[in-house]
């Protein structure tokens, strides 16, 4: 990592809801949110509200009762998402996207074309609202963790260059949530022993961290409070998982909740995996509970799998395993499937007929391989007709789709 502020962050504002005020100029300056039985994202406008991401919309129009829920433009979303992020190539062909809307640039090597980064930055931002209309934050610093850091700061619509000399003053008045890795559940943990900024949180001593948030967490979480990150900028790497996430608002913990929103996502994840012929080992789920605290459960299987309903019933056991050790929990905000340790090449291996107990969900047996088959044909038709030519009944009759899988499709990080 060098010594000069060359790393660029740059992070569209409030997205999903800026297209939509781009779209329709009648909502701009309004309280705009995109979704309906979720809020999936909301305007500055209504953010001042207190309306945030994953609200459930019933609680969003309490809250704001001008609120103006839309539907969303996803083509729209990945046409601007894609263009804006083509702008910083421009300048850098050291460009690594992290989201639709986000993206890491160094523009160590091309200051002798462009100018410095500061001014490189102010060019990408004249640029995405001339060109798009769109306003975006940047942020500029000597590590990629600062400069995310910075962007948040510079919102909305801001520039923040953060020198080499002054960033441990700069890092350590902030509040403490602006890490990565610091959600709601790390934070009130932190909180409960007087840590609310940056600068606390560096000194705090190791095992008192290692102590609430465990060891691994308590070292990277050290580490980036003395802005200690040596990642470097990584243009072309391929996901080492695939996952899905479904926001519920706040549902009971039952079965016709539970089951028919993980037949969805399953149904996501393997899609994905057995269009890039990587199907995984790791299999992870992840409940949040009403009250934002969350709790993830895993198994690693003997061989890889990208079936649909092997993957289904694999994270129904997980979950049902988490919701069993807590008992106390009623209600869940979000279920989330992972799928990890993917293979690069792998060709199913055939199997002897054991009549063993998991026949079906190993890829080799008879059953395993029907399954394989019988997914093969559903992408198929897919491919040909749309995704919703065909499906699982138990996803089409179960699921209550308050998300557009559109914006799943956006949202989850693709392989």
């Amino acid at each position: 990592m060098g010594t000069s502020a060359t790393i660029l962050h740059a992070d569209l504002d409030a997205f999903y809801a800026s297209v939509e005020q781009l779209l329709d100029p009648s909502l701009r300056g309004k309280p705009v949110a995109v979704g309906g039985g979720v809020v999936l994202a909301a305007s500055y406008e209504a953010k001042s509200f207190g309306i945030s991401s994953g609200m459930s919309g019933r609680r969003a129009q309490e809250l704001c009762p001008q609120l103006i829920f839309v539907s969303g433009h996803f083509h729209d979303y990945q046409r601007l998402g894609d263009a804006a992020i083509t702008v910083l190539g421009d300048f850098t062909p050291l460009v690594e996207r992290i989201s639709i809307d986000e993206a890491f640039a160094d523009v160590a090597g091309c200051t002798h074309l462009f100018g410095s980064p500061a001014e490189i930055a102010r060019a990408v931002r004249r640029r995405v609202r001339a060109e798009l209309g769109l306003p975006i934050s940047i942020g500029v610093a000597r590590t990629k963790h600062l400069a995310k850091i910075a962007s948040q700061v510079a919102k909305p619509d801001g520039l923040v260059v953060v020198d080499p000399e002054t960033e441990l003053d700069f890092l350590h008045d902030l509040p403490v949530e602006l890490m990565w890795g610091v959600g709601p559940a790390t934070r009130a943990r932190l909180a409960e022993i007087g840590v609310h900024t940056i600068g606390q949180l560096a000194k705090v001593p190791g095992w008192s961290l290692e102590r609430i948030v465990g060891r691994a967490v308590g070292e990277k979480l050290m580490a980036l409070a003395w802005n200690r990150d040596p990642r470097q900028i990584r243009t072309h790497h391929r996901a080492q998982s695939a996952g899905a996430q479904s926001a519920l608002g706040k549902k009971l913990a039952e079965e016709q909740v539970v089951r028919p929103t993980l037949r969805h996502l399953a149904d996501r994840v393997a899609t994905r995996l057995r269009s890039k012929s990587r199907p995984g080992r790791t299999v992870t789920i992840r409940v949040r509970f009403a009250d934002l605290r969350s709790v993830t459960r895993s198994i690693t299987l003997d061989a890889p799998i990208s079936a649909t309903a092997t993957l289904a019933e694999i994270a129904e056991e997980l979950v049902r395993a988490a919701l069993a050790d807590h008992p106390s929990e009623k209600s869940i905000s979000l279920l989330a499937i992972s799928v990890s340790h993917l293979e690069r090449h792998w060709d199913v291996q055939l199997e002897l007929p054991l009549e063993l107990e998991d026949e079906k969900r190993r890829p080799g047996t008879k059953r395993g391989i029907a399954r394989w088959t019988a997914d093969c044909a559903i992408d198929i038709i897919r491919d040909r007709f749309g995704w919703d030519a065909v499906g699982y009944g138990s996803v089409a009759l179960g699921l209550s789709r308050s998300v557009p899988d559109e914006f799943r499709e956006l949202a989850e990080k693709d392989l």
